[in-house]
């Protein structure tokens, strides 16, 4: 079963993009589909039977590579993580080709389309049952070259092509990093299987590497170059320049790249490394550091952006920020639990996007929107449900002494579980837990008040584009249709139905030896020290994992499990539980105040600029510093090396200035072949007269 679910979509990429254009572009569809259809069902039987009736395995498929002492096998591994990854990759996999039936219904192009949609769910699959680093590796670099197809698709739209060498060389350097890490693997542990590195980490807590007459600790070392990895395929700040730009490929590569599968493969990589980040306090740290800004930085940019997808693109990055700095807090289920529910509802958001788009003919400007509601109602209200999901729209009757359900959609559930979660963490101690907390909270206000933004300026008040365009606005087509209304009921139900499963009372079953720390939250921190899972915890981890933990860093206890203890025996204060629903309710207001009840002020502020919009709209002017530092500082230093180095100096001094040389002394002695008989002979008579003297004084002076 599980052999199929991976090489599947790749048999189906390799017929679609070989044979396309022989049988037909609705047979590549049919095929191609089909196989993801199947990968996603057998996916959801593989998650129950591994959750629920705990048969993790791993099946080893070949040996890949054996030299010396490095032997690495391709094997897959199905524990608790690999299975939510299965599931998530592979349901919005096959709703991202669905979908495309009805939105690249006139592309000429099809079958090689939905090719590289499979080969990127193949990329995804090798990379999530992964059971060693270097086959997550590869997984992690099939993605990157399937995205660069993916973006740049239509190859033909120089803006296309540009978004995909962004997003490629953007990634090569996280990637390097990865890399990197990998070999510091294999160098400290003589492995790079995730068993047998685990199993060691405790014993190397010591471990020192030294480069250039430095020496890190290495267990830091190795997270720290594998979080830069993670960095660039999420989209974290500094490396997140690539993502807005790769709204130029088609929607759906968007909702398929940004919702569920590439850009979680970051927050995938440091929760399986769980053990390694829970010995490195240090790299942990910088984990949530750079999760929470980009977390402020996306929301604050997401405010002043205008074309739909761009808005929905930095929202993903900034939800992308709560993952990280809840992993890097020790909330590794929280970030697991935010990932499942996020794949649904930001999906959703860019497939009805995707609608709104092919509605209006192609139209991304939110500028030339308005009153759309009343000619996509259905298209209306998927994006009202994402709305909800996203701003996470609920409520925890819990926090008045009601003994309630919590009820919400599934962005309260997880979101809310890592504000809470960073409070109660820094609380204990983990440092930067209480700032994490606050810019949580705020992102989430801004959050809020960006997304009704879009809907207000999408569906409501005054259309603003060319009347005959509205004229023909229109919902799509079942092909379309079917996979919003999938996505609505998972970014409804998702959270409360999973809430127990991955935060709650049976997160330790449900996570079994794959996230032992999902069990109880996050860990609690010492003076200096990130903890590692209790005894009771890191005991039944052996098997796979086997994280040895020295005394000072072991601290969690088993009354953590408690479904919202969130890692400190204690509930949060009832403003902490609160405060998530009145920062959404707050941005919601702000919305209603700027885009209905004084419709035009939004258009009015941006009009006048100033410095906090320019600010905002030009995205901190991130890319404008990347470009002056390394576009014109490259060019710059390689002008020096062209111009000066290798033209005046090595040029000059070496071939050029003796071929120079040469032809100066040559032309200088052509002037001396004159033609004349009377200038040979006058020389012929210097010749002569010193040969005399010679002959007088040099030789008779020996």
């Amino acid at each position: 079963m599980a052999p199929i679910i991976v090489f599947g979509p790749l048999l189906a990429s390799a017929f679609a993009g070989l044979f396309g254009n022989y049988v037909g572009h609705r047979a590549a569809q049919i095929v191609t589909t089909g196989a993801v259809l199947l990968s996603a069902i057998l996916s959801w039987i593989v998650f129950f039977d591994v959750t629920v009736g705990g048969n993790t395995t791993t099946i080893h498929l070949a040996t890949w590579m054996s030299v010396g002492d490095f032997d690495v096998s391709w094997a897959i591994k199905l524990d608790s993580l690999s299975a939510v990854m299965l599931v998530v990759v592979n349901s919005v996999s096959s709703l991202v080709h669905i979908y495309s039936w009805g939105y690249m219904s006139h592309d000429p192009h099809r079958a090689r389309f939905f090719s590289y949609l499979s080969l990127f769910t193949f990329a995804m699959l090798a990379l999530v049952t992964a059971d060693n680093f270097l086959q997550l590796f590869f997984g992690w670099e099939g993605v990157g070259l399937a995205s660069y197809l993916l973006i740049g698709f239509w190859y033909k739209k120089k803006s296309a092509n540009d978004a995909a060498i962004k997003a490629f060389v953007t990634n090569r350097v996280g990637d390097f990093g990865f890399a990197l890490g990998i070999m510091a693997i294999f160098l400290v542990f003589g492995s790079v299987a995730f068993d047998d590195v685990f199993a060691q980490v405790g014993d190397q807590a010591d471990a020192v590497l030294s480069f250039a007459g430095m020496s890190f600790n290495a267990i830091e070392l190795i997270a720290f170059l594998l979080f830069i990895g993670a960095m660039g395929k999420s989209a974290q700040f500094f490396l997140h320049v690539w993502l807005p730009d790769a709204m130029e490929g088609p929607t759906p590569v968007s909702a398929l790249i940004h919702a569920a599968t590439m850009v979680t493969a970051g927050v995938f990589l440091v929760c399986r490394a769980f053990p390694i980040y829970e010995m490195a306090p240090n790299a942990s740290a910088i984990v949530t550091v750079i999760g929470a800004v980009t977390a402020l930085f996306a929301a604050t940019v997401g405010m002043a952006q205008n074309d739909i997808k761009r808005v929905v693109a930095y929202s993903t990055c900034s939800q992308l920020g709560y993952m990280f700095f809840a992993a890097g807090l020790g909330l590794y289920g929280a970030a697991m639990f935010h990932l499942f529910t996020h794949a649904f509802f930001k999906a959703l958001l860019f497939l009805g996007s995707g609608a709104v788009i092919h509605g209006v003919h192609d139209e991304q400007d939110m500028r030339k929107m308005g009153g759309l509601f009343r000619m996509m109602p259905m298209t209306w209200l998927m994006m009202i449900i994402g709305t909800l999901a996203l701003t996470g729209v609920g409520f925890s009757f819990g926090a008045l002494g009601l003994f309630l359900p919590d009820l919400g959609f599934a962005g309260f559930f997880s979101k809310d579980a890592i504000i809470e979660g960073a409070f109660m963490a820094g609380r204990e101690g983990v440092f930067f837990g209480i700032p994490a907390f606050w810019i949580g909270t705020v992102a989430a206000l801004l959050t809020s008040f960006y997304s009704w933004r879009l809907i207000f300026m999408t569906f409501h008040g005054t259309y603003r584009g060319p009347k005959d365009v509205y004229d023909h606005a229109h919902d799509p087509k079942w092909p379309m249709a079917l996979p919003l209304v999938v996505l609505a009921v998972g970014a409804v139900l998702a959270g409360g139905l999973y809430k127990s499963s991955f935060i709650g009372d049976h997160s330790g079953h449900f996570w079994g030896e794959a996230l032992a720390a999902g069990a109880h939250g996050p860990a609690v921190a010492g003076e200096d020290t990130h903890a590692v899972a209790a005894d009771s915890h890191a005991e039944p981890a052996a098997g796979d994992h086997a994280v040895a933990a020295a005394d000072d860093h072991a601290v969690a206890a088993d009354e953590h499990a408690a479904e919202g203890d969130h890692g400190g025996g204690h509930h949060p204060p009832v403003w902490v539980l609160l405060s998530p629903f009145f920062a959404t309710l707050i941005g919601f207001l702000g919305a209603i105040w700027f885009y209905l009840i004084n419709e035009g002020m939004g258009a009015r502020i941006a009009a006048r600029g100033g410095p906090l919009h320019s600010f905002l709209y030009n995205k901190w002017y991130v890319d404008e510093i990347y470009h002056f530092v390394f576009v014109r500082g490259a060019k710059g230093l390689g002008d020096l090396f062209w111009k000066i180095g290798d033209v005046r100096i090595i040029d000059g001094f070496g071939p050029n200035g003796v071929a120079g040389s040469t032809l100066a002394a040559a032309r200088r002695l052509a002037k001396a072949q004159s033609g004349y008989l009377y200038h040979y002979a006058f020389v012929m008579l210097i010749g002569v007269l010193g040969l005399l003297l010679w002959a007088q004084f040099g030789a008779g002076g020996q």
